[in-house]
């Protein structure tokens, strides 16, 4: 299957561009990470993806959450990884019809869609170069199982939370750098004075490394 998306051309044309893949959060929907389209790298097709599970009119999820009867939360993992590999064929669809460089790949995912960039930059490295991951965390099901067997080492990371967060707890997020340092990835931890949200500061950050990190 392919992907509800919008695009935004490269500002700055060359023979092959980087990409920046933008992954919503669940119960949203493409336009919503896409209104920082105008901000992100002018060299860069970026393109925001609709997750392909619906929820309700203009609202979708990359996987279902469900609930128990004392209100424990579960995820779809089966949902998850297929969302995983349809993220990944979406990409490899992408960069055969235009001018991608392949080397230069970026996925930038908000909450759920910060779990859905970890998952798919683990299990794919040869592939995504970089993640940027915003209040969400680490979930280790949803990646590939021998994922610590490949090389990790070119993948680099910027991931940020709010410490007031109520949605994911920062704790869940804090995880990620020690589970993923030692397997010898670049990662950047960041932490605002924000709830479940991208504050101005942590914008700016990121911008800030995407540049430092730029190919």
């Amino acid at each position: 299957m392919t992907l509800e998306h919008r695009i935004r051309l490269p500002k700055i044309k060359a023979e092959k561009s980087p990409l920046l893949i933008l992954l919503h959060g669940y119960g949203s929907n493409e336009d919503d990470l896409f209104s920082f389209a105008p901000e992100l790298p002018d060299d860069a097709y970026v393109v925001s993806l609709r997750a392909p599970y619906t929820l309700m009119y203009n609202a979708y999820a990359w996987y279902a959450i469900n609930f128990d009867a004392d209100e424990n939360k579960f995820s779809d993992i089966h949902q998850a990884r297929n969302s995983r590999e349809i993220i990944m064929r979406f990409i490899e669809n992408f960069i055969n019809d235009n001018p991608i460089d392949a080397e230069d790949i970026t996925l930038m995912g908000f909450s759920q869609g910060a779990i859905l960039s970890y998952a798919v930059a683990l299990s794919y490295p040869e592939k995504i170069r970089r993640i940027v991951a915003m209040s969400g965390y680490l979930n280790l099901e949803i990646a590939v199982d021998d994922f610590t067997t490949t090389n990790l080492t070119n993948l680099k990371i910027f991931a940020s939370h709010g410490i007031q967060d109520q949605v994911i707890p920062i704790a869940w997020a804090q995880k990620a750098p020690e589970i993923l340092k030692p397997l010898g990835i670049d990662i950047v931890f960041k932490s605002y004075a924000a709830a479940h949200g991208v504050a101005p500061q942590n914008f700016y950050d990121l911008k800030d490394w995407l540049k430092e990190t730029k190919k």
